[in-house]
């Protein structure tokens, strides 16, 4: 039962939203070779000004061993 959390900056619509969980559902469906039932995605929107504090310190920095995907960026 996979559950997906996306972290974005704020300013997109909730039509981008929903798009963007619509299609990491497929991805997930397709890839865990699950039912769309036993997957949920939360979007969490987060100020810019934020994104360092509240996500690449402790979320990207914090868990880069577990990181399947690595941002090609560093802000600090």
């Amino acid at each position: 039962m996979p559950h997906v959390i996306v972290k974005l900056s704020s300013g997109r619509s909730e039509p981008q939203k929903a798009r963007i969980a619509e299609e990491i559902t497929k991805a997930v469906m397709a890839s865990a070779n699950c039912t769309e039932a036993a997957v949920s995605v939360s979007i969490e929107d987060v100020e810019p000004n934020d994104w360092v504090e509240r996500v690449y310190k402790p979320d990207i920095a914090g868990q880069w061993n577990k990181l399947y995907k690595k941002p090609g960026y560093n802000p600090l």
